[in-house]
């Protein structure tokens, strides 16, 4: 798709959906570079999960968490630090206590203003959300491990999972729900979204996100809300796996031949493509296969 043609990715808070007892989601609609955003409540205290993309888009999420809190504390939390979904924190300045993962503050000082830079050439739409006021976020507080946020007869786990769709990555448990929120690590319906970026950017491994997924996929969570696409069961992080595992398979298969990347890339797009039609996504597909060709292949049997 052309940069010139990504719709505007406006967060449309009028579409929230409340899953569970106070907790609450912003769908995003199928909109490339809107996050799914999350809005949980306690007796005492109210998170946010994810701003959107700038400052308009934050400011939205804000009143709305602001309106559904009514005199309860506020917090934020973000699931990494791509700007879709961090880069509108700087809204919550003095209003909610910005919460984050060492990895992710790591993260957000080692690459944010570069991706702020790159999303802002991504199109006239994207570069309107990011306004001058969007800045490379500074978080409150920065946690080691998971972090146990009591707000009131409800206790969420932030929960770092490891590397995988970035080095970051994080998660946020709402036990008593059965919800996960799950940022970038799962998709629905669409390919996974690897961000491999030779030379400037190659954190995201396949292998580590697919250990990922799977360990999320066995832990039995009711709800899924997927970093983009529909909210949905347990199937969402099994898609996420099951796909992870072909691509993995399927690539590492040719990686030992004499065909070169572009040809590897070449046909395992045109297999995936065919096993997944309905799926958005598809220029994901390559950049998944340049990842797994810089990984170490370990043996693969064939059919």
């Amino acid at each position: 798709m052309s940069n010139e043609l990504l719709p505007d990715p406006a967060v449309q808070v009028a579409g929230v959906r409340e899953i569970a007892p106070d907790l609450l989601v912003i769908p995003n609609h199928g909109v490339p570079l809107v996050p799914n955003i999350g809005i949980i409540g306690g007796t005492r205290a109210v998170l946010v999960v994810d701003t959107g993309l700038g400052t308009a888009n934050a400011e939205q999420v804000l009143a709305l968490a602001t309106e559904v809190a009514a005199g309860r504390r506020l917090y934020l939390t973000t699931t990494h630090f791509h700007p879709e979904h961090a880069f509108g924190a700087h809204v919550f300045a003095g209003r909610a206590d910005h919460l984050v993962n060492r990895a992710q503050a790591d993260d957000l000082r080692a690459k944010g203003e570069a991706y702020l830079a790159m999303f802002r050439g991504l199109g006239p739409s994207i570069a309107r959300r990011l306004d001058a006021d969007v800045r490379v976020p500074t978080p409150d507080a920065v946690h080691d491990g998971t972090r146990e946020l009591d707000l009131g007869g409800r206790t969420v786990r932030l929960r770092p999972t490891g590397p995988g769709h970035t080095n970051g990555d994080q998660v946020i448990e709402v036990p008593d729900a059965g919800v996960l929120f799950t940022g970038d690590l799962a998709e629905a319906g669409q390919f996974a979204i690897f961000p491999w970026f030779p030379p400037h950017d190659t954190d995201v491994s396949g292998s580590r996100w697919l250990a990922v997924t799977e360990r999320l996929a066995a832990a039995g969570h009711r709800t899924v809300v997927p970093g983009h696409g529909e909210v949905g069961g347990p199937e969402v992080l099994a898609d996420v796996r099951d796909y992870l595992r072909e691509l993995r398979d399927e690539t590492w298969r040719r990686r030992g031949s004499a065909m070169g990347e572009a040809r590897i890339a070449a046909e395992v797009r045109a297999l995936l493509v065919e096993r997944h039609p309905e799926w958005a996504g598809r220029e994901w597909i390559e950049r998944g296969v340049g990842c797994f060709c810089a990984e170490r292949p370990a043996p693969v049997p064939n059919p």
